[in-house]
């Protein structure tokens, strides 16, 4: 297979050349009819780094590629007329009062209604995200299932597509093992409004807008076809909009499945291309509060050679904690010329407060669980076992017990404790009945990766449960593996071991700029941070006590008093910045 697509690229890469070549030739034959300027033949071969995530944006934007508007079409509509009318774009679903009009009111379900960035900027209730949306579950299109919600929350997209060790994992259960997994998943589910089972539906209708795009809808005002930005060599394309040989595809004569895996390419690399601000030489994060207290005060900003973010955390906190150490506070943004955040309210600081709730966060007790005297002291937040600096996220899976609270809170204290989950063997052995729906099991009930709700307690959302050891999701069952295993090799746990340990396992959040993606956890479950924190406060003492089904074992050493909050929320608002 690696073979053939290694021929094809070469192809195209030929074909591309020759291109150029008859394009320079029709010019020198012309005379002095007014032709097109010709682009620089380095950018016409090559194209220009970065033309990508432009043209990746345009897609990322496109409304044409929902289930909604191949209804349309099917209806007579034309794919250059966006006005589907489909009403899950309406408005902006939040936590009061819908945004009405949305962004996107009119047209069709894309990327962008729930990873949002300045659309409802001047909205009442809107603002900026980080690619987020302001739902505790993301509105999703009417089908015949009856869903209204997809069963989590919009994660924001900033920075989550950094490199990590091991690789990567998407999804909040990490069932996708690469970007492109995930947003040729996207574009064929249900958050597009695609059934289980209709994948080959999907890809056909993206080729088939793609096919007959002719620049006219495009929110990112190219006004170029998808047939010429994909060329790469088109005269008429700008060198800014000029893709790499490799995101090139000659649209006219792909295959659906060519021309959907392209498209799939460029929207990828243009998600890899959403990070926070960084300098060019070390890349160091450089906007927020906190990145500035530890510039203005000679902190190392980020690890050594070598050095985990674990053990930078812990030489941080050394520092910080060190009897000699005299700090600099922040008190302007040296970013601003007024000194403050462009789309935050809150002050631009860091200050005592703020180093109180920094020490909290990365201190840690002598040993787990935490110590009676521990306990009774507090200001022992043991964030950084899971959260460490300096992206504030370890890339893995834990069980905060968010999953229990929610279900305890609708069934009654105690409930998720003796809900009866299946066992490997059985669950594996009867999909439909427990796992959920993929295009080989269109369907099954999906049952444990459900919204809890009163009418039926058999709902419920056991995240990693869904996806470790599932037939139907194996390229990331290795990077799953060793996550559960806790790196061991070989890993001396059965899979049917494993299982326990992956229920109610949710990725790891990074912590930048969280006051754009509000509300949090994987459910939208807690509208501010100090929910949060008292949250943490409560499962802690369940984890200890025993009462919590699965917990992570580092619950047992946070020790925090309600006095702890206040600094602890100080310093997660320090690590917000203006991203744009």
């Amino acid at each position: 297979m690696t073979h053939h697509h290694t021929a094809d690229r070469t192809q195209n890469y030929l074909i591309s050349l020759l291109s150029v070549v008859f394009l320079i030739g029709a010019v020198a034959c012309s005379g002095d009819d007014p032709s097109p300027p010709l682009p620089s033949t380095a950018a016409a071969l090559t194209g220009t780094p970065g033309a990508e995530e432009a043209v990746g944006e345009r897609l990322f934007l496109d409304t044409r590629f929902a289930q909604a508007f191949k209804v349309f079409l099917d209806n007579g509509g034309n794919v250059n007329d966006s006005n589907v009318g489909d009403v899950i774009v309406d408005a902006v679903e939040t936590l009061g009062a819908p945004i009405a009009p949305g962004p996107f009111n009119g047209m069709s379900m894309n990327c962008r209604a729930c990873h949002l960035v300045d659309d409802t900027l001047s909205s009442p209730r809107g603002g900026m995200r980080t690619y987020a949306d302001f739902a505790r579950r993301s509105p999703i299109p009417a089908r015949t299932d009856g869903k209204t919600h997809a069963a989590r929350n919009s994660p924001p997209l900033v920075n989550s597509s950094l490199d990590r060790p091991g690789g990567a994992l998407f999804h909040f259960d990490a069932e996708f093992n690469s970007m492109e997994e995930l947003v040729a998943g996207t574009f064929t589910g249900r958050n597009f409004g695609w059934l289980p089972g209709e994948k080959a539906q999907a890809i056909a209708h993206v080729a088939k807008v793609v096919r007959g795009d002719d620049g006219s809808f495009d929110l990112t005002d190219t006004g170029l076809s998808y047939r010429i930005l994909f060329t790469g060599t088109n005269p008429d394309i700008p060198d800014e909009l000029r893709l790499p040989a490799q995101f090139r595809a000659f649209i006219g004569s792909a295959s659906d499945q060519e021309i959907f895996d392209a498209v799939v390419k460029v929207v990828a690399a243009y998600v890899k291309g959403l990070l926070f601000s960084q300098t060019e030489d070390s890349g160091a994060l450089i906007r927020s509060p906190f990145d500035v207290f530890l510039a203005i005060n000679g902190l190392p900003q980020q690890p050594d050679p070598n050095e985990s973010p674990l053990s930078y955390s812990r030489r941080l906190q050394t520092l910080v904690n060190a009897p000699g150490f005299s700090p600099q506070f922040v008190t302007s943004n040296p970013n601003r010329s007024n000194g403050q955040f462009q789309f935050h309210t809150q002050t631009f600081e860091f200050g005592a407060t703020e180093l109180a709730g920094l020490k909290m966060f990365l201190a840690e007790p002598a040993t787990l669980p935490a110590s009676s005297a521990e306990l009774t002291a507090g200001k022992i937040g043991n964030c950084l076992a899971c959260h460490a600096a300096p992206n504030f996220t370890d890339f893995k899976l834990h069980n905060t017990g968010t999953t229990q609270k929610e279900y305890d809170g609708i069934h009654g204290a105690g409930a998720f404790g003796t809900l009866v989950i299946p066992n490997l063997a059985t669950r594996n052995g009867n999909h439909d009945a427990f796992l959920p729906a993929t295009e080989s099991h269109p369907n099954a009930s999906e049952r444990f990766r459900a919204i809890p709700v009163l009418a039926d307690p058999t709902l419920t959302d056991l995240g990693l449960w869904n996806t470790f050891a599932n037939p139907d999701m194996p390229n990331p069952q290795a990077k799953i593996r060793a996550i559960l295993c806790d790196d061991q090799v070989p890993c001396p746990l059965s899979d049917s071991a494993l299982l326990d340990r992956a229920i109610a396992r949710f990725k790891t959040p990074g912590l930048r700029d969280l006051s754009h993606s509000e509300p949090f956890m994987h459910n939208g479950q807690f509208d501010t941070l100090e929910n949060i924190i008292d949250f943490y406060i409560e499962v802690s003492n369940q984890s200890r006590a025993g009462t919590l089904r699965s917990g992570d074992i580092q619950l047992r050493g946070i020790a925090l008093k309600p006095n702890d909050v206040a600094p602890l929320v100080a310093f997660l608002k320090s690590l917000n910045e203006d991203y744009q």
